[in-house]
């Protein structure tokens, strides 16, 4: 386990420059000017010698390798820069809203783990029942739905029309201290929303996987000697049929920290996401690489953890084979 992580460590180091230099090329060659979006509206009546200055100040005169080693040392060091456009230092943009990105994503997660595997493991159950198929129905048409419709109607619904929940933000309006109802309330519906963005996957994989395991000759062996079908279910094809899973989880970080940038957006949840879209319209080269390289990270863990998780439940699978 030690060695298969470390190796990973080491295999993520080139990955990350890549990235990060990838960022900067594709700023650089973007039609924002960065210049124009920190001036804002002072910079239509600003002199050229005025633009020229502030572009010198903000260190985009120069050239594209240049600026990226800049950071690069920079960033090693603990130091990520200031944002231009939101007139703080990076660390500080990311601290005040990393906290609550995470919060989102991990409640939507686990929902979606949980209750998508359970409804796999039940619509395996009876193969072809009336259960089965309107569960996998349902898994197909939630694929095709993107977070920010899925948001808009449940928005819609359960804010607009019944008024049972609030429709965005992270706190009442007119409340001046956070509090744990409130969050809870707040996070009801983007977490749900989010939650039933990842849900069918889960649900078809963990079908899928059961009803492969339902067929293998140790399940089979299992009734003929007359257990239980729950036992069976439970007690043999359910491992193996969620080890496909565990695979899972790490190929939907990514999809993950797309929806979640979406339903941040749509339900106004103070997360990253607007600071995201702030520093890809700004082109705000500081902000714009140390957050793809936050979701960057994210995805390497993500597939590093669903490969420690698949060894540990499968003991067939070295780690450092």
């Amino acid at each position: 386990m030690a060695r298969m992580t470390a190796r990973r460590a080491l295999f993520a180091v080139p990955v990350v420059l890549a990235v990060t230099f990838g960022v900067f090329a594709v700023a650089a060659a973007s039609p924002f000017d960065p210049v124009k979006a920190y001036a804002g509206t002072a910079g239509l009546t600003a002199s050229q010698e005025t633009l020229d200055q502030l572009r010198v100040n903000l260190g985009v005169d120069k050239a594209l390798v240049t600026r990226w080693w800049e950071w690069l040392t920079h960033a090693v060091t603990g130091d990520l820069g200031d944002s231009a456009v939101l007139r703080q230092p990076v660390a500080q943009v990311i601290g005040e809203r990393l906290g609550w990105s995470v919060l989102l994503a991990a409640v939507a997660f686990a929902v979606a783990v949980l209750v998508g595997s359970a409804l796999g493991v039940l619509a395996a159950r009876r193969q072809g029942g009336w259960f089965d198929r309107g569960v996998t129905s349902l898994a197909y048409t939630l694929e095709a739905a993107p977070p920010f419709w899925l948001g808009l109607l449940a928005m819609w619904l359960f804010a607009l029309e019944l008024g049972v929940l609030p429709a965005g933000g992270l706190t009442d309006t007119g409340s001046t201290v956070v509090t744990f109802d409130q969050v809870a309330r707040h996070l009801v519906l983007p977490a749900a929303v989010l939650a039933i963005s990842q849900l069918p996957w889960f649900v078809l994989y963990v079908r899928q996987g059961v009803a492969d395991a339902l067929e293998e000759d140790p399940v089979r062996g299992a009734r003929a000697r007359g257990l239980a079908a729950r036992t069976v279910l439970l007690g043999h094809a359910l491992r193996s049929g969620l080890l496909p899973v565990l695979t899972l989880i790490g190929s939907r970080v990514p999809e993950l920290i797309t929806g979640a940038l979406l339903v941040e957006t749509v339900f106004s949840w103070p997360g990253i996401a607007a600071a995201t879209v702030q520093a890809a319209t700004s082109v705000d080269f500081p902000l714009l690489a140390a957050l793809t390289v936050l979701a960057t990270i994210a995805v390497l863990l993500g597939n590093l953890i669903s490969d420690l998780l698949y060894g540990l439940a499968d003991p067939r699978v070295g780690f450092d084979g």
